[in-house]
């Protein structure tokens, strides 16, 4: 599957337009560490972030997502690593998170919808957004209060022996891959 399908699959199962710039952002982080990781599956890691939450809007409950959507992307042919990620991003789904691909999707999830919530209440948005910024937002446990400040750190830490960045330089990557598609995702 290309982006450009996986794009289209996203809209089609998801009407809301914040959701769809979460799935987008998580992409762009996504694709920043196919560039440092795998840089010749680098378009399965951008699908792989484009397609991570696609079915929540028609099946929220841990029951049903991700589940019912990997079994729709299995049906489509899409490859199994990407699939498999995308189990593993939900710590409910008893799926282990394994390969460099399944770490960077649980590492950027949280911390992409935490970048976009900053960037949000900036008069610049993420034009200034700074990583020491992200840190003092992480402390106010009443900002975007839904997010888990405990799967960033994991993430980060589940990521760092792979590609040698700390929790510090982890948010400074998301942080370029989302200013560099600032504009298609209107921050």
């Amino acid at each position: 599957m290309t982006p450009d399908e996986a794009r289209d699959l996203m809209h089609e199962w998801t009407p809301s337009p914040a959701l769809r710039v979460h799935m987008e952002a998580v992409a762009a982080c996504m694709g920043a560490y196919a560039q440092r990781l795998d840089p010749d599956h680098a378009d399965d890691w951008v699908v792989c972030g484009i397609l991570h939450d696609f079915d929540y809007e028609k099946h929220p409950t841990p029951i049903e997502h991700p589940f019912v959507g990997v079994r729709h992307l299995e049906s489509l042919g899409v490859d199994l690593e990407i699939r498999t990620a995308i189990l593993g991003h939900a710590d409910y789904s008893g799926v282990a998170r394994e390969s460099p691909m399944a770490k960077a999707l649980f590492a950027c999830d949280e911390l992409a919808g935490f970048i976009v919530a900053c960037a949000k209440v900036r008069p610049e948005g993420i034009a200034t957004l700074e990583v020491k910024s992200v840190k003092k937002k992480l402390k106010d446990r009443s900002f975007a209060a839904a997010v888990s400040r405990d799967d960033i750190a994991i993430g980060a830490a589940d990521l760092a022996p792979i590609t040698g960045l700390d929790e510090t330089a982890h948010i400074q990557v998301c942080i370029d891959a989302i200013r560099a598609r600032a504009a298609d995702l209107g921050l």
